[in-house]
């Protein structure tokens, strides 16, 4: 437990640093953007100041996909009975329970935070051990909520769009709010011992990505500019818990698209 701790405090040191550094970074960034651009440089969307650096990378998360984790999605998709399938993503979902929990009460949503002990309760109990969302037919639906949202209920800006290797699309205040979920607050995974975490951790993503499957299909266009407004706007979503709002992200020539796993 003690070293639990220790890594939880120095995780949460890891995360202040990064919001001090790269926040007000994205701030600087967005107001250089209102200036007139240099003669001869290469135009910068405002809206994705560091797309060189995230083209590249979505290409080499493109390239691991493509010849490892999509292959491997498949297989479990061709040879996974459905109803296992829907039975593992609910015992994954009813574990973000305890997170959705903190984040509720740590935005002072205290519905959201009864909705999620109920879930969780319910699913746990009746729905052998979240196998099944029994929550959801006693009109109790998932409310998700993580520390990404919490920072912007609280005001904190998002940042610029930031793709990173292997997590995929993201933005400083998305990726501090998720590692804080994952090493600084009380999760479930916590009473996971060594190695089954990793391998439940190793389903998780494969189950995740094989539910991804089919939105594939909605894809058109540059997929990196769709993936990237499929992202934000979903972010926008939820950190508006599903009110609408100007988009700005989103352009007449852009598909306008929220894809729930993203």
């Amino acid at each position: 437990m003690k070293h639990i701790f220790i890594r939880r405090r120095l995780i949460t040191l890891i995360m202040l640093l990064f919001l001090a550094v790269f926040l007000p970074v994205g701030q600087a960034t967005a107001q250089t953007m209102q200036e007139p651009a240099p003669e001869g440089s290469v135009p910068v969307d405002p809206k994705d100041p560091w797309e060189n650096w995230n083209r590249k990378v979505y290409t080499f998360n493109e390239t691991i996909d493509r010849w490892f984790l999509k292959p491997v999605a498949q297989a479990y998709r061709d040879f996974t009975p459905q109803i296992v399938d829907r039975g593992i993503t609910n015992f994954f979902n009813n574990l973000t329970e305890l997170r959705n929990f903190t984040n509720s009460v740590l935005q002072l949503k205290g519905e959201s935070a009864v909705v999620a002990v109920g879930r969780f309760t319910y699913n746990t109990t009746f729905g052998l051990g979240g196998l099944i969302d029994v929550a959801t037919a006693f009109d109790l639906p998932e409310r998700p909520e993580d520390f990404g949202q919490t920072l912007g209920y609280w005001g904190v800006g998002s940042g610029p769009y930031l793709m990173l290797p292997f997590l995929g699309p993201s933005t400083p205040r998305h990726f501090t709010g998720f590692m804080t979920d994952g090493f600084a607050l009380p999760s479930a995974w916590d009473e996971v011992d060594s190695p089954e975490v990793y391998y439940a951790r190793a389903l998780q993503i494969v189950d995740r990505r094989a539910d991804l499957i089919p939105a594939e299909s909605f894809i058109s266009g540059d997929s990196y500019t769709f993936v990237r407004n499929a992202f934000l706007q979903r972010r926008e979503f939820l950190i508006n818990d599903g009110k609408v709002v100007n988009d700005p992200f989103a352009s007449g020539d852009d598909e306008d698209l929220m894809l729930e796993d993203f």
